[in-house]
């Protein structure tokens, strides 16, 4: 039998047609939903936002949140998260007088996905679809009405401007805090008309369409070299007019991250909850390599590689769950980031904090470049310049200033932290001296810093120590003791000194906010000391001891009505007693009862705090998810184990929500995580087993997943108090721990 080509091009389009039916209906991307954590509580919602894993183009609607029943635009990038917009897209409709250029759309039901969006406009039933690519996207416009029709484009920063060349291109450049980034779009329609709102600037402009009911289509590229490097980035992504194309590879790239966790048990909305959660993981940080070459803000060049250059990473929110979860999913990826970093360093001269598109962002407090680094090395990730990236964290300790929301060489502060080993903290009403503090909102945080810089130096010293710098490794040894300098052992609590040693009072652990500590209060904080939990509890033991007082914690009265609480402290959302679910300086907290004998409190702790914090609806993020810094934290716990202190290889046990976890491993190999009978009243680990062998400690190692096996526990209704309870077994954290 001859069959000619086009029946067998018909009979294979027919074909991966439905294999592809069949794979979209199996694929863990169902389960996600990204109107979950739509409505923000105190703080910032989560936004619906289409993208590929880790990439620079990042789009959503522009709205309040997700109860907001009006979009006033699109935009053609986000260039960090939560930070600068840039190129305003919005299709309108209907005679062009002064509401049309800031006039925003009711819209209809939405199609959320991680890979496409789609919705429909009330007013006039037109409807507009968006997907995807690394360095460009397609929007797909469907007008069926008879009224005029328009794009409406802008730019934000109010700094740049738009043009139209010839009958079916739009190019545009848009400057922001220093940088600039450029776009290059085609629409495969005649432009039949252009209006500018004001023709001195070309801000912002209606490319007229026509007035027949007409499907256009627009793609684009996105770059931070050059509109003509924009123009090839679209080339080389969006060839051709094929919408369903560039969603269908959007799909599968998305397709091929979620089939790495399979998970089996459980409910629907807890697989939303996860899979949602793990989707949040991908969105930075991104890779802004525009095809062999990228422009970076740290030195102002344009740098020819085949490299990634990885960018917009908030290292406070990030360092203790969201970096540790991608170097068991992506250790490469993991890599390539840290490099990016050091190359930061070595194009500007400061190790980032956060380093985002645009330059260093000196917010939050602490040196979590060091234990980012110091975790991946000691699990194994050596693809990158040690001694360099030594360098660079040891002069942010010693020779940078440590005053947060600052860049910069140190303060007459920072010379006292050095040789006195605190932040001094200032009486209530007594007058800032330092000009660098950032007032009237951040302050010195002084015991945060303390604390936070107490961990960081640990990591150096453990960094140290494996570069043979014998004077460097007892140098931060001796300063990663410095939080017990604000430790009141006699009240039990982080306590705040001032210049002259003495304790400052007034003072209510409850209400210091940013004079003494970074977004929580002393409850948070008094658990803050990941690198050293045995010494903190020797502490502890001399007033209350370690466990009655993590007990309170949890039980703890706000001292004062929610509202007034939040009025001074409102990123300390999702409150139990004084724990902080919402914030992540919180996020290890209920894994500190491993430590302390008693795991069996952390399996309820978790398993509450999941089940009352993290839903799936709108409401189901307790504070601001921070682009990954909170799902992860999800992601983790879920699959019921968490890395409690970074810079140390091991993973304290939990409560798996999940009857069985598959991660498919890099290597080829996998990890499986069974909770035999596990359900929402079986929490509690009964017994469990590591490859087989009986498992008596709350904890494992990075190497125990890395090799591949199987972790079982057997659940039940009641806590077994006995399994992990002999301290001599439990996590490592202790100054002298070694690697």
């Amino acid at each position: 039998m001859i069959i000619n080509d086009k029946k067998i091009w018909i009979v294979f389009f027919l074909l991966s047609s439905f294999f592809s039916c069949i794979q979209k209906n199996e694929s863990n991307l169902n389960y996600v939903d990204p109107s979950i954590g739509g409505v923000g509580v105190i703080l910032e919602p989560t936004r619906p936002t289409v993208h590929l894993p880790n990439s620079m183009v990042r789009v959503f609607p522009n709205r309040k949140d997700q109860l907001d029943d009006q979009i006033s635009n699109f935009h053609l990038t986000i260039t960090s998260h939560r930070l600068y917009k840039v190129f305003g897209f919005m299709p309108v409709c209907g005679i062009v007088n002064a509401d049309i250029w800031n006039r925003r759309y009711e819209y209809g039901a939405e199609e959320l996905t991680p890979y496409y969006y789609k919705t429909s406009f009330e007013d006039y039933n037109n409807s507009i679809e968006f997907t995807p690519q690394a360095r460009s996207g397609y929007f797909k416009l469907n007008f069926i009405d008879n009224s005029q029709h328009f794009i409406r484009m802008g730019v934000f920063s109010g700094v740049g401007e738009i043009r139209v060349e010839g009958k079916r291109v739009i190019t545009g450049i848009e400057e922001f805090a220093g940088m600039k980034a450029f776009f290059y779009a085609e629409v495969d329609t005649d432009i039949s008309d252009t209006k500018y709102q004001n023709s001195v600037d070309k801000k912002k402009l209606l490319i007229e369409l026509g007035n027949k009911p007409q499907v256009v289509s627009f793609r684009y590229g996105i770059s931070y070299i050059s509109i003509e490097q924009a123009k090839q980035n679209l080339q080389n992504e969006i060839p051709a007019w094929n919408f369903d194309s560039i969603k269908n590879n959007a799909f599968q790239v998305w397709d091929k991250a979620f089939s790495q966790i399979n998970v089996e048990g459980g409910t629907e909305a807890q697989k939303r909850v996860f899979y949602t959660a793990l989707y949040r993981s991908y969105e930075r940080m991104v890779d802004i390599n525009e095809y062999g070459k990228y422009y970076s803000a740290y030195d102002h060049k344009i740098h020819e590689t085949d490299e990634p250059f990885y960018v917009d990473n908030w290292i406070w929110d990030n360092y203790i769950a969201l970096e540790p979860l991608h170097m068991i999913l992506n250790p490469d990826m993991a890599t390539e980031r840290i490099k990016s970093y050091i190359k930061m360093y070595e194009q500007g001269g400061a190790m980032p904090s956060f380093a985002l598109i645009f330059g260093d962002w000196p917010a939050m407090t602490g040196n979590f470049s060091a234990t980012w680094f110091a975790d991946a090395w000691f699990k194994g990730l050596r693809d990158f310049d040690l001694k360099t990236a030594y360098e660079g964290i040891k002069k942010n300790s010693l020779d940078a200033t440590l005053i947060p929301w600052a860049n910069g060489p140190k303060t007459i502060l920072d010379d006292f932290y050095n040789e006195n080993g605190y932040m001094p903290g200032l009486h209530p009403g007594e007058e800032e001296t330092v000009d660098k503090v950032s007032l009237p909102w951040e302050r010195r945080q002084a015991v945060s810093v303390t604390i936070e810089t107490s961990y960081s130096d640990w990591c150096i010293a453990q960094l140290a120590a494996e570069l043979n710098y014998q004077e460097d490794e007892k140098l931060f040894l001796s300063r990663a003791a410095n939080y017990k300098n604000v430790f009141r052992v006699d009240k039990g609590i982080m306590w705040p000194k001032d210049k002259d040693g003495n304790w400052i009072e007034p003072y209510d652990p409850r209400f210091a906010d940013r004079m003494y500590f970074t977004e929580n209060n002393a409850f948070t904080y008094n658990w803050s000391v990941k690198h050293d939990l045995h010494g903190l509890f020797e502490l502890m033991d001399e007033k209350y001891g370690a466990e009655t007082t993590l007990d309170q914690l949890f039980r703890e009265d706000l001292g004062t009505s929610k509202w007034k609480f939040w009025y001074k402290q409102p990123d300390a959302s999702g409150l139990v007693g004084q724990f902080v679910m919402g914030n992540e300086p919180s996020f290890h907290i209920p894994y500190i009862y491993n430590y302390l004998g008693s795991p069996w409190k952390t399996q309820k702790r978790i398993r509450t705090l999941l089940n009352a914090f993290f839903t799936d609806n709108y409401f189901g993020i307790p504070g601001d998810e921070d682009g990954g810094g909170m799902s992860s934290f999800v992601v983790f716990s879920m699959m019921g184990f968490f890395p409690v202190t970074p810079g140390i290889p091991i993973y304290n046990i939990g409560s798996p929500v999940f009857k069985k976890i598959s991660i498919d491993l890099p290597n080829n190999k996998k990890f499986t995580v069974i909770a035999e009978n596990s359900s929402k009243a079986n929490k509690y680990i009964q017994k469990a087993f590591i490859n087989g062998k009986p498992l008596n400690k709350p904890w494992f190692t990075h190497d125990e997943i890395l090799n591949g096996g199987t972790l079982e526990l057997i659940m039940g209704n009641q806590p077994n108090k006995q399994w992990g309870s002999n301290k001599d077994d439990s996590p490592p954290s202790a100054l002298n721990y070694q690697n």
